[in-house]
């Protein structure tokens, strides 16, 4: 992405995130090379990163050089500079997170609440953050991101099933988050929120193209390129569970037969596991696994398919390994550089660092809603403080 600042009277705080965005990506980096990047002067860069080192956004050093003078300062982002709280929604609770700038789980709770009724979860979400906030020092908080299960305004399929939150229909989430927690909020899907982490944590950092099949209660994805999951025209790509794969199959909430996160999910493996154990369902499942993930390689194209969710590590190592070998697709290529299948990198943490990163894009970075926002209104560096 090319990022280029403004001379602009209004743009002061679109500067400070175009500049704080450069160092993450870019960093360790000197003024010069950031002034270069995004079009502004020297001068304009050191004054904002003045700003940023005082509020302990950034961190920097000085570089060894033969030369003659002082040596320019190389700067990187100051991980415990800021954090974010992500949060994850399913069926069977919640589970909630600190995360500094560098992804780091900080803090971490789990609740059990099979289903969670919107009430109760807006009232333990806002103890959590509560409890969160004692744990930042004193640094700036900047916001939550919450995940969620899809697809969401599609009324044969939004909040109807066993792996949905099906008493949440109608609910403005965003809103009441922000107005339980008094931060900046954020809401996803789970699958593109769990796709975000690993491409900014996980497996997905090495690879420019990937697609990640997500294991919540149900079954989903996104394609990712350059770090961007790919949405669609109404935000709802990847809901790939939802793909019937076998013909007059067992019958869906979503109204259709055969679904395979029907037959491939956490939901299916705790319907099914108990009636007939946990290695007849793995050869059950691994036939459709291996089938869609051939499917997602003709239609995605990706440099790798990375598995990942909140099903048991274990129990998904077992259900990938048994899918192999892989029949042939367009991925069958001799000049492989990546695995067709890795398993994610972040582990069952991905969908909780990938909301964080929600808020933290929301916030910090130049791309989303506080562009053209005035300095007194600007909630980096005026409201997210937390005393």
């Amino acid at each position: 992405m090319s990022l280029k600042g403004t001379n602009q009277e209004f743009g002061r705080p679109y500067n400070r995130r175009i500049v704080l965005e450069t160092i993450r990506q870019h960093g360790p980096i000197e003024r010069a090379g950031i002034a270069q990047r995004v079009g502004l002067t020297v001068q304009t860069v050191a004054n904002i990163i003045r700003e940023l080192e005082e509020l302990g956004l950034i961190s920097g050093e000085r570089t060894h050089r033969k030369s003659r003078g002082s040596p320019p300062m190389s700067l990187t982002l100051n991980p415990q500079g800021a954090y974010a709280i992500g949060v994850n929604v399913t069926p069977r609770g919640i589970e909630a997170a600190l995360v500094d700038l560098a992804g780091t789980i900080v803090a971490a709770r789990r609740l059990d609440m099979s289903p969670p009724d919107p009430e109760d979860s807006f009232r333990e979400i806002g103890k959590l953050v509560d409890g969160f906030r004692g744990k930042t020092g004193g640094r700036l908080l900047l916001g939550i991101g919450l995940a969620m299960p899809g697809p969401f305004e599609v009324e044969s399929m939004s909040f109807v099933g066993p792996t949905t939150l099906e008493s949440w229909r109608g609910v403005a989430v965003a809103e009441r988050l922000a107005e339980t927690t008094g931060l900046a909020a954020f809401v996803e899907a789970d699958t593109a929120a769990a796709a975000l982490g690993e491409s900014l944590y996980g497996a997905g950092r090495n690879v420019g193209a990937f697609y990640y099949l997500y294991f919540g209660v149900g079954l989903g994805g996104s394609m990712v390129k350059d770090g961007v999951p790919l949405r669609g025209f109404y935000g709802n790509a990847g809901e790939i569970g939802h793909v019937p794969l076998v013909p007059d199959g067992r019958p869906c909430s979503c109204g259709n037969k055969g679904c395979l996160e029907s037959y491939v999910s956490l939901e299916a493996y705790q319907r099914r596991a108990p009636v007939i154990g946990q290695a007849a369902w793995i050869e059950e499942a691994a036939p459709l696994l291996r089938n869609a993930i051939v499917t997602i390689e003709n239609l995605f194209d990706p440099e790798t398919v990375v598995v990942g969710g909140i099903m048991d590590d274990g129990l998904l190592d077992e259900l990938v390994t048994a899918a192999a070998p892989l029949p042939t697709s367009v991925a069958a290529r001799r000049d492989r550089t990546a695995p067709r299948i890795m398993r994610s990198a972040s582990g069952q943490d991905a969908v909780l660092r990938g909301a964080a990163s929600l808020a933290f894009s929301g916030v910090l970075s130049p791309r989303f809603g506080f562009g053209q926002d005035s300095a007194e209104k600007d909630p980096l560096f005026a409201r997210s403080r937390v005393a």
